[in-house]
């Protein structure tokens, strides 16, 4: 399995250029399931675990990786399948990094990676509910034959296993700004329902308005339409906040069109995402962020939004 990630720090480039590249699994079940090679630091065959009275139900144990315990969480179980009923031959171990944490997932089989561009890249149908746990799903063709591939939500699975708090310290708000926030409205871009809701309940404590959009390809689309309707776009908006990944267009894209627009090349962007690792330094520079932030840092998106009401008043 290490041959089908040794080339996974090379990968890099794809970002910024609105393709990604999927890790597909099986879950024991007919399915096939994927996340995004950039979160996955490693794939293993599942080791023994230890298990943890009163952890969440989810956890299936902990896992020790030269000498660092790693939570492993049953990803069936995760997301609404029952428990995996016994570990074998084809059980792995998917380590991840999200929101500047590590956790393994227990999974099936491990496929393959495959490489595809966000404009493939799909929301679920609307008719599955908003229960669901895809971000998102694709078509892979393998062996003649098209696949589906339903692309795990891994927010919404560790929201609902860990609990973040969206509470501002006391030292970081400055309630001085606070009448000049009133009102103001913030344009987030996320593809997660449960990333955005995060971000708003944050926000919100600030008396900002939330505008949403769940893709790249959606918010440059209203963005264009305000721009033709002649709206002031800079009395409009006081800032974006975007994810990096997301359907149809990625965040670095959506960045990249709107420096490329002179009508709104000035728009204050902030980059959130569950991303990690020093690649996303060098794509804030590249496609012209303002500002970046790793997941979920609810003081840390509270102090860049005052940064910047600073800037105009």
């Amino acid at each position: 399995m290490s041959s089908v990630l040794s080339s996974v720090d090379q990968r890099t480039q794809l970002v910024g250029e609105n393709r990604l590249e999927l890790l597909m699994f099986n879950l024991n079940s007919r399915q096939t399931f994927a996340i995004n090679v950039f979160k996955v630091k490693e794939v293993l065959k599942l080791p023994s675990l230890t298990v943890l009275p009163g952890s969440h139900p989810s956890i299936t144990g902990v896992a020790t990786l030269r000498g660092v315990s790693v939570p492993v969480i049953d990803l069936r179980k995760a997301i609404g399948f029952p428990a995996s009923e016994e570990k074998n031959s084809d059980s792995n171990l998917i380590i991840t990094e999200y929101n500047r944490s590590v956790q393994g997932f227990l999974v099936g089989e491990v496929k393959n990676i495959v490489n595809t561009a966000w404009t493939e890249i799909q929301p679920p149908p609307k008719t599955v509910g908003p229960a669901n746990y895809l971000t998102a799903i694709t078509k892979v063709t393998e062996d003649d034959q098209v696949r589906l591939v339903e692309i795990i939500d891994v927010e919404k699975v560790l929201a609902e296993i860990i609990d973040y708090d969206v509470t501002i310290s006391d030292e970081v708000l400055d309630r001085s700004l606070l009448p000049h926030l009133a009102g103001k409205k913030i344009l987030i871009v996320d593809d997660s329902s449960t990333a955005r809701n995060q971000v708003k309940a944050t926000l919100s404590q600030l008396g900002v308005e939330i505008i949403e959009c769940y893709d790249g390809a959606m918010a440059l689309n209203l963005l264009k339409q305000w721009c033709d309707e002649g709206i002031d776009l800079y009395g409009q908006l006081l800032m974006m906040i975007t994810d990096a990944e997301m359907p149809e267009m990625d965040g670095y894209k959506l960045t990249h069109e709107v420096r490329n627009d002179p009508r709104m090349k000035d728009l204050f962007i902030t980059l959130n995402t569950s991303l990690s690792g020093s690649f996303n330094d060098a794509m804030v520079a590249k496609v012209g962020c303002d500002k970046f932030i790793s997941k979920f840092q609810p003081d840390r998106l509270v102090e860049v939004v005052q940064e910047r009401m600073s800037q105009l008043i």
